[in-house]
């Protein structure tokens, strides 16, 4: 089902002006009940709207997946106060089986910028109360944007602990989350250094419509989660494990054609689940790539770096590598991308890009439990040599070619590539010139990574104590690939983003225990980019 769209804009006088409840109920009572109990969540803002979602459970048997239970109309209030004594717009809708009860609603004709209330009704029912926000107006000098940053939340590895501290915080404007939103493994083929933590539902593979259904399903309980998104909107991308680990346009890594069915078949499944639980301004056959815009501060490009790539080469070395015919993000995507930087009239160029785009070399004298642990955490299939992995822009040099020689042809500043996937925190400089990097220190842009929430990393795999075994990679590394300030190959949690007209700065903030769902975080370390300048710095401070 398409998004409802809704453009009136209702006054408050006349619409349960002075009301705290929708049919006389207490919204705050039902802030748990089994009708809401999937959460409620907003995404993609702009300047005169939102995304607005949930998910109804009309009856016990109603279960996501099930294909089972009634049609149930549903109403949504959006208000400028938690009390809803200023109501803006409201609107109803049905939901069924035939989406799996989910509601997705975009919120058309609020105003810009500012902060809004909103909440569902359904069979008596009120849910929770949310909180969204529109974006400025795209002339409207903006003096600063905060957005949570995030990859890569395994639920068997881990608690989410780290969506609790966003929560928390009452500072962002947005969280962007970079992709791996939720994994497609059985028990017991990835989680916490071989723990299962919590066990996936269904307890398989997810493959098909139901599976990927419940698996979303799954996820939206999480209580750190349901919290964050009641909190503030999401903007999102999918990598490869909403689908399939490796995913490229023709298949993936983890699929095997026949024994689990056609990829297209798995692929539209797993498309439609995303398009139904996700806050998302999206549906399948439509592009998922898209651009938001901060007022004249920054635009934020989001891309889609699995739909229209080609498939890797199967080796590091592997000449396919530099192919200028092989693509990571699709002939369209790419006019769409380009076209965007050149043409951008804010002040920064955010890009959110699920896989690195910075060049990394893994140096020779590596040990080979070393080269392969790193190629576990990457997916490359052998590590050595330049590039190290396939699945990344490494592989599909021609690419990143295109979008660095823009940068540096056409003078574009302060372009910022906001990444996950690699399970690891990096501040990177983006070398026009790869091969004479540093003896041409021209950079052209920077990359900021964040670490996963609970998928594993490099001491993980190498079974070791935090901050042992990796220090030393890490400092060979960044040897190898001068452009490469920051590298933390360990720490669990996430990132917080402060953009300024004076500068970016990102914060890394490190769990205590992934797996302890009560685990604190202390900011590890935090970089900058000085506007201007394309280069990242070290800062002692964080974020005011």
């Amino acid at each position: 089902m398409p998004l409802i769209r809704r453009r009136s804009l209702l006054k408050a006088g006349g619409v349960l002006a002075g009301a705290t409840s929708i049919g006389g109920l207490p919204a705050a009572a039902h802030s748990s009940h089994p009708v809401f109990a999937h959460g409620i969540a907003s995404g993609d803002p702009t300047p005169d709207g939102v995304v607005l979602w949930t998910r109804i459970t009309p009856e016990p048997g109603a279960q996501p997946g099930s294909g089972l239970g009634p049609d149930c109309a549903v109403e949504w209030e959006v208000a400028a106060d938690e009390r809803f004594s200023t109501v803006l717009a409201r609107g109803s809708t049905t939901t069924g089986a035939w989406r799996d009860h989910t509601v997705k609603v975009d919120v058309m004709g609020l105003p810009a910028g500012q902060w809004w209330w909103y909440r569902f009704r359904a069979l008596g029912v009120v849910s929770r109360l949310g909180r969204t926000r529109t974006a400025p107006a795209a002339d409207a000098p903006l003096p600063r944007l905060r957005l949570g940053v995030v990859s890569c939340s395994n639920w068997q590895a881990g608690h989410f602990a780290a969506y609790r501290h966003l929560a928390v915080r009452g500072d962002l404007d947005a969280v962007l989350h970079l992709g791996d939103y939720l994994y497609e493994y059985a028990p017991g083929e990835f989680q916490a250094r071989d723990v299962v933590v919590r066990p996936h539902d269904p307890p398989v593979e997810m493959t098909e419509l139901e599976h990927y259904r419940r698996r979303h399903a799954q996820y939206k309980t999480d209580p750190d989660l349901a919290d964050l998104h009641a909190a503030v909107p999401f903007v999102v991308t999918w990598d490869d494990h909403e689908s399939a680990n490796d995913a490229w346009s023709g298949g993936a890594q983890n699929h095997t054609e026949g024994a689990e069915g056609a990829w297209r078949d798995r692929t539209a499944a797993s498309q439609r689940a995303y398009a139904e639980w996700m806050p998302v301004r999206w549906e399948p056959g439509t592009p998922l790539y898209r651009r938001l815009r901060f007022g004249t501060l920054a635009d934020l490009s989001v891309l889609d770096l699995r739909s229209h790539r080609s498939r890797q080469v199967t080796t590091p070395l592997d000449p396919g590598s530099h192919d200028p015919e092989r693509t990571i993000t699709g002939d369209e995507q790419m006019r769409w991308l380009t076209s965007g930087l050149a043409n951008s009239t804010a002040q920064w160029k955010l890009i959110g890009n699920p896989v690195m785009i910075a060049p990394v070399q893994v140096p020779s004298t590596l040990s080979v439990e070393e080269r392969s642990a790193i190629g576990e955490l990457t997916g490359a299939p052998e590590v050595h040599g330049p590039p190290y992995n396939v699945d990344q822009w490494d592989g599909y040099t021609a690419d990143r070619e295109e979008v660095l020689g823009l940068l540096r042809d056409n003078g574009i500043t302060d372009a910022v590539f906001l990444t996950g996937d690699i399970h690891s925190a990096w501040a990177a400089e983006l070398p026009a010139s790869p091969a004479t990097y540093p003896l041409d220190r021209e950079s052209v842009g920077v990359e900021l990574v964040c670490t996963s929430v609970t998928s594993d990393n490099l001491d993980d795999i190498l079974r070791a104590p935090p901050r042992t075994a990796s220090v030393a990679v890490e400092a060979a590394i960044r040897a190898n690939n001068p452009h490469v300030k920051h590298l933390d190959f360990d720490s669990h949690g996430f990132s917080v983003l402060d953009v300024t007209p004076e500068r970016v700065q990102a914060d890394w903030f490190a769990l205590a225990d992934r797996t302890d769902p009560n685990s604190t975080a202390q900011r590890a370390v935090s970089f900058a980019v000085t506007a201007g300048t394309q280069q990242v710095h070290r800062v002692p401070e964080g974020i005011a």
